[in-house]
């Protein structure tokens, strides 16, 4: 107990790692349980509990779904999806917000929010980077909600699943999928109004610091045979673009087949305008070569900002001059050029096209060893923030795999951490991860933090303090009223679920929950059902819950992120559920 209060004031204090913190709390562990075992242990066994985070199935599962996540993004799947919400939140961020929340909430009742928190991080992480809400702003209101809707059906968590069969295994009448989801649904309403309108509020902007200037792009968007936009009206179109995206010219009429029109734009405009308008603001050879190429040797496309430098041959020619193209095999998106005042040559325009000065920067579309020979040769200079363009084409794969995953374990075929693991393979296999860049998809922070919560988890059990404060819990309830009595096993449990795990929450309050209800002589369900609730008010800590660790390196969240917006939330839900069980069983 005292490790587990030092662990957790050091988590919050935040002047350590949570990394160093995490390892020094395994460490004490396992030196402490060698030169000091417990009774009827040998000392190795204090070093086998100490590590047995690192191999336990729960850091296996979280690993898992972070790949599987990554797969999402790297081929663009999310994409849809993401656009839809995007509309949303276009209209009013609030609304977006709050339409999320209750697709969380909706999804999690029937399938475990696990699933549903992979699949909806990576959408949200991808609409702050195009100027929604911050991800530190969403994603902890959507794991909030999600917990939320698990909570409602006693197939909504493992957990409840858990709590339920030990509660048969005592002696209580079975409960129904929908038994205890009214008293849910009621607490929610009081809920959701904190996690939808206070707990954005109480998070700070955690995104990485972006260029406030973002640089604009000026280009020629083609409009090639086939295109939908062809016989469409500006006015028609105007509305689906991009604030950071205009037209330098307007077509007189209708577009038409091989209309070629000035446009400006950021990088990630440029990319939803030609996807929205169905154009292209690169040859459709030079693209076509290059995804051929890239198939062909299966590496990843790169779009990169280059500089163009003083003793450049691309100085005073455009780009139609420059044969960049055919040269290196890669593709020009588009022309920035920097507030300054312009040489004669410079301002002196060829065929339309501006000439090429020192400090232009291009956005060049290309494979790595290409977009390489190209700054050697041409003496450009790369700038830092090379992209990787989705590997669409994997797109509708990767979605398979996740989706076949996700409903494998949601309708309890497969355990989430086998049907998590096999996607992870088969993602691998398929090539929608690279299994060399795995590491991107994977936090080491959350890997570390995983494994010392599991080892505290079991510490505290084994040791016997699980137990002990539950014997302490029994002594006292006597003096209190109904609502009190809930309150208090709900509140303990809350505390043993989050600094432990939600299984060892069940396991110890369930059988404690049976005893008091027969000692009191109160009814048995309520204190199996707060037991239950108790075991699902998972806020107030990253290690209480694995969905709380998936949020935590997207979100660039700290421990005490989760304490300060999860202990209210903890303490609202006990209020009203103890108070909604009182009046719903007359106690």
């Amino acid at each position: 107990m005292a490790l587990t209060v030092i662990v957790f004031y050091l988590f919050v204090r935040n002047r350590i790692s949570i990394e160093i913190v995490s390892l020094l709390a395994i460490a004490i562990i396992a030196v402490g349980l060698y030169f000091y075992p417990m009774p009827h242990t040998q000392p190795t066994d204090g070093l086998s509990l100490a590590f047995s985070g690192f191999g336990h199935y729960a850091l296996i599962t979280i690993c898992a779904l972070m790949v599987m996540g990554r797969g999402l993004v790297v081929t663009g799947a999310l994409e849809p999806a993401a656009r839809f919400l995007g509309r949303i939140f276009k209209i009013n961020l609030q609304l977006g917000l709050l339409f999320s929340l209750l697709i969380a909430f909706a999804l999690s009742m029937g399938v475990n929010n696990t699933p549903v928190l992979v699949l909806l991080i990576p959408i949200f992480v991808t609409l702050a980077a195009k100027g929604a809400m911050p991800a530190s702003k969403t994603l902890m209101p959507l794991n909030a909600s999600s917990l939320l809707g698990g909570l409602a059906t006693t197939i909504g968590t493992s957990t409840n699943i858990l709590v339920v069969a030990i509660a048969i295994d005592l002696g209580m009448e079975p409960m129904g999928v929908f038994h205890f989801t009214p008293i849910v649904l009621l607490a929610s309403l009081v809920a959701l109004p904190y996690i939808w309108l206070i707990m954005p509020r109480m998070m700070r902007d955690n995104s990485p610091e972006k260029d406030e200037g973002q640089r604009w792009f000026t280009t020629r968007l083609r409009v090639p045979p086939g295109s939908n936009l062809i016989g469409k009206h500006f006015d028609e179109v105007v509305g689906m673009l991009p604030d950071d995206f205009r037209f330098e010219e307007r077509p007189g009429g209708a577009f038409a087949a091989g209309q070629k029109l000035k446009v400006s734009g950021t990088h990630d405009a440029l990319e939803d305008a030609i996807r929205v308008l169905q154009g292209q603001i690169a040859p459709g050879w030079v693209v076509d070569n290059v995804q051929r190429e890239a198939q062909e040797n299966r590496e990843d496309i790169k779009v990169v900002e280059m500089v163009v430098t003083a003793d450049s041959r691309l100085i005073g020619r455009t780009l139609a001059t420059s044969g960049i193209a055919d040269r290196y095999g890669v593709a020009v998106l588009g022309t920035h050029k920097p507030d300054r005042p312009l040489r004669f040559d410079e301002a002196k325009q060829v065929g339309g096209e501006s000439r090429l000065g020192e400090g232009d920067v291009l956005l060049v579309m290309g494979l790595t060893h290409a977009i390489n020979e190209f700054a050697e040769a041409d003496s450009v200079l790369q700038l830092e923030g090379a992209r990787e363009v989705p590997r669409r084409s994997k797109a509708w794969l990767a979605a398979t795999i996740m989706g076949v995953s996700v409903g494998l374990a949601s309708i309890g075929i497969l355990p989430i951490a086998i049907a998590s693991l096999g996607g992870a393979i088969i993602m691998f296999l398929t090539g929608c991860v690279k299994f060399d860049r795995v590491g991107r998809a994977l936090s080491a922070q959350v890997i570390v933090l995983v494994a010392a919560s599991i080892a505290i988890g079991r510490f505290v059990l084994d040791s016997g303090a699980a137990g002990w404060l539950g014997e302490s819990l029994a002594l006292g309830l006597q003096y209190l009223p109904p609502a009190g009595v809930l309150a208090a096993i709900m509140i303990f449990v809350t505390v043993l679920t989050n600094f432990a795990s939600n299984a060892t929450a069940a396991t110890v309050g369930t059988p404690i929950a049976f005893a008091i209800a027969t000692e009191l002589g109160l009814p048995q369900e309520p204190l199996i059902l707060a037991v239950l609730f108790g075991c699902n008010l998972c806020y107030a800590t990253p290690i209480a819950y694995q969905t709380n660790m998936l949020i935590m390196a997207e979100g660039n969240y700290q421990f005490g992120d989760y304490v300060k917006t999860g202990v209210p939330l903890v303490l609202i839900m006990v209020v009203t559920l103890s108070f909604l069980l009182v009046t719903t069983y007359n106690m």
